[in-house]
């Protein structure tokens, strides 16, 4: 009787390399090609309106609920379901970018563009930093312009619902920011946003650079990164991986011997590119 050991073939991965797709995943991911020329990582129009629109769908209920909060003399309750909203959306940002790191492809319905996306960010990780503000965030803005506003609607007049809605989504929104950032030297940073990244508000760059190194299964979250310990310490994504594989059959990415095409080029490429791009994927 054979045993399965999900990250056995990873002990003998390189240091500086990204995982291949699974074999029974039958899926193929197209890395984007790196150039040196081209508009890729600049924000457009489109970009900029779909950022707009998603920040107005987020801060819209915040406004709501402070408004609500003052006339009613009653802030508390709107307080605590904010620090959830923050909470809990860290705890999102975990759970759907381990699922897009593992499973699907291209090809895969509505979320293909951001699978391909985040399998190229393994490779060329910098990349993110080099992205304007509105290129990075108007995928996010869009989904959550169309999501959000229901659940306005729904909340109605009750603060603390509209206080979670706002928080939770705009944290969501913004966790590609979060993201980037995670990827940029201090030096690079606003010192706000280093605070915050020390004083834990944030995911550091310290944290998420455990994700980018063998065996890569692990520090998913990217608001904040406060649920990244006890998922891993409690096996969350592994028990998971197991429960899909013993069930659909598909194994994760992370369970595959790395390959020479999901080489990390970190330093390679910074070295021979001063203005890199790459090919726009969402």
């Amino acid at each position: 009787m054979s045993v399965i050991t999900p990250h056995c073939h990873l002990l003998r991965s390189p240091k500086r390399t990204r995982h291949a797709l699974g074999a029974a995943a039958a899926t193929t991911t197209t890395i984007p090609k790196l150039t040196s020329t081209g508009p890729s990582l600049r924000s457009t129009w489109p970009h900029r309106f779909w950022v707009a629109t998603g920040c107005a769908t987020f801060l819209t209920p915040i406004a709501k609920s402070i408004t609500i909060s003052l006339t009613s003399n009653s802030a508390l309750e709107p307080i605590l379901a904010a620090v959830l909203g923050y909470a809990l959306a860290d705890l999102a940002t975990g759970f759907y970018h381990w699922a897009i790191d593992n499973y699907g492809g291209p090809s895969t319905p509505l979320v293909g563009s951001q699978i391909q996306a985040f399998q190229g960010h393994h490779k060329w990780p910098w990349t993110i930093t080099r992205r304007e503000f509105a290129n990075n965030l108007h995928a996010l803005g869009r989904s959550l312009t169309f999501t959000v506003i229901p659940l306005d609607l729904v909340a109605g007049d009750n603060a603390a619902a509209l206080s979670f809605i706002g928080v939770c989504s705009g944290c969501i929104m913004f966790s590609q920011q979060f993201h980037a950032w995670a990827h940029s030297t201090k030096r690079r940073l606003p010192p706000a946003v280093v605070a915050l990244q020390d004083a834990g508000l944030l995911v550091s760059r310290a944290g998420h650079a455990k994700h980018h190194r063998a065996p890569f299964n692990n520090n998913y979250c990217i608001v904040s990164g406060m649920w990244n310990e006890v998922l891993d310490e409690m096996k969350v994504f592994e028990v998971l991986e197991m429960v899909v594989f013993f069930k659909l059959g598909v194994r994760p990415r992370s369970w595959s011997e790395p390959s020479s095409e999901w080489t990390e080029e970190e330093v390679e490429v910074e070295a021979e590119i001063k203005d890199p791009v790459v090919s726009k994927v969402v």
